[in-house]
Order: structure tokens, then C-alpha cells, then sequence
């Protein structure tokens, strides 16, 4: 069975594997307003019989993180419009973190800024070896805003500000080290990895493995209706500053920003 998306592929096999797919490869699998939507509209709409959820990018990179034409947008928008395109962005993480579903990222090529936070709303991230990752905004006068409650809550605050502020690229080994991914796999084994981390869940009760994922969420780290508004207005605000206006535009005309050295 399939779903009709346009910047996401939704299959299902006769085992209630779903197979989500980034499907945005010409831009890397960025996270445009549409593919937020597409994502919201997923994991309020999951498949009947859905037993777990397999999410992956097409092309060579599974997420580069925001579109920066959708993010440029944001600069030249007014108060309230940023607030909303902020919210979206929010809640669509939200919504995968509280999937009723066990969500399971295959990772491959690369992972930057907001592709950090679609691996830390997983509950299980499978990497290639070779994959890249960083959180990258502040060299684009940004903040990891809106995934910062996931990431906090994956890696933990000491953690998290190894990589958090630097923009630095480092290793999935070190992913692993972080508590970002899970598992390293190389070549064909990536595969293999994805579907001994899958069977497992064909043999349980699936109210039962979203109660649990509920009550796991619970005990852990609170990701509030407080906490996400205010990494909205953290991301607005950031958006309204003269560093986000400068190092967009310096991405988008290929020049360096004038904190590059």
C-alpha cells in the first residue's frame, strides 16, 4: 500500500513495516514548509497496522537541515508569519517524538541542524559509517532552536555542547559516542542493522509498545507545551536579528559571512 506525498514516500509492506522516506534529493532532503506539512500530516495519519516505522532520505544525504529559500522567507516575513512557520516546524517534531509507533532512522551521507533533530525524535538511528554530521546554524547566524528540546534530550546538556555551538562536522562515530545514533554499519550491513532493529517489534503487542514508548517518554526529560513555545520565540527572534539576515544571504550568494575566518 502507498500514500500519495509529494516531498515524502510512504510505503507499507504485508508486515506493517512502514517505510518513510525523505524524497526531496535534488535539495538534499531539506525541510521545506511543504515536507513539514507532509510530515505533520504523516504522523497524525499513521497506517492502519502499522507495527514500526522505518525513516530514511533519498539521494546521497538523508537531511541537510532547513530549506534556506524557507528560511530566507522567514527573514523577510513579519512577526506573527515567522511565529506561525516556526510552530509548524515545532510541532512537526513533536509529532514524530510522540509517534505511536516505534521510529527508526536509517541514516546515510549526511545530517545537518534540523536533520540532527528528525535522528533525535527516533527512537533508534542505524548510520552508515561514512555519514556527516553537524549542527550547523550558528555559521548561518542561527540557533538550533525548535530541536533542541530532542537533542538536549538525546545527548544530554554536557553532551550536547561539545557540538551544539561549534557548527563543527564530526564522525557518525562520534554520533554514536554522542548518543545520537544507536548503531555504525558499513556498506550492505546498514541494511541488515535496520531490519534486526525492526524484527523485534513483530512479535509484540503494538498498544503495548506505544504505551511503553509513552510511559519512556514521561519519565524522561519534559518536552512541555511551555518548553516548545519558547524555542519558537527563540527561533523568531533569532530570524529578526541582523547575523541571521547577513549569513543567509552570504549562503545564498556562495560568499563567506564576515565571521568566517
Amino acid at each position: 500500500m502507498t500514500h500519495d506525498y509529494s516531498t515524502i514516500s510512504v510505503l507499507v509492506d504485508e508486515r506493517g513495516v512502514v517505510s518513510l522516506r525523505l524524497d526531496r534529493a535534488e535539495k538534499k532532503n531539506a525541510l521545506s514548509a511543504l515536507m513539514i506539512e507532509e510530515l505533520t500530516h504523516f504522523a497524525s495519519n499513521l497506517p492502519k497496522g502499522t507495527r514500526v516505522v522505518v525513516l530514511s532520505g533519498a539521494g546521497d544525504v538523508f537531511c541537510a537541515g532547513g530549506d534556506l529559500g524557507w528560511m530566507k522567507a522567514q527573514i523577510d516575513a513579519d512577526r506573527a508569519t515567522r511565529m506561525d512557520e516556526a510552530r509548524k516546524l515545532a510541532m512537526m517534531l513533536n509529532a514524530l517524538n510522540e509517534l505511536d509507533a516505534p521510529l527508526i532512522g536509517r541514516v546515510h551521507g549526511g545530517a545537518f541542524g534540523g536533520g540532527i533533530g528528525m535522528c533525535c525524535v527516533c527512537d533508534c538511528v542505524i548510520a552508515d559509517q561514512g555519514t556527516k554530521f553537524g549542527l550547523t546554524e550558528t555559521r548561518l547566524g542561527l540557533i538550533p532552536a525548535t530541536i533542541s528540546p530532542y537533542v538536549i534530550a538525546r545527548m544530554g546538556e554536557g553532551q550536547a555542547r561539545r557540538v551544539f555551538m561549534s557548527a563543527r562536522i564530526f564522525s557518525a562515530a562520534e554520533a554514536k559516542e554522542l548518543g545520537i545514533v544507536s548503531g555504525v554499519a558499513a556498506g550492505d550491513d546498514l541494511g541488515v542493522q535496520i531490519e534486526a532493529e525492526v524484527a523485534p517489534y513483530l512479535s509484540v503487542a503494538p498498544n503495548s509498545v506505544a504505551a511503553s514508548k509513552r510511559l519512556a517518554r514521561s519519565l524522561g526529560p519534559k518536552i512541555t507545551p511551555d518548553i516548545i513555545d519558547m524555542t519558537i520565540q527563540a527561533l523568531a527572534d533569532t530570524w529578526e536579528g541582523e547575523e541571521a539576515e547577513h549569513g543567509i544571504s552570504a549562503f545564498l550568494g556562495k560568499t563567506k559571512p564576515r565571521w568566517m575566518l
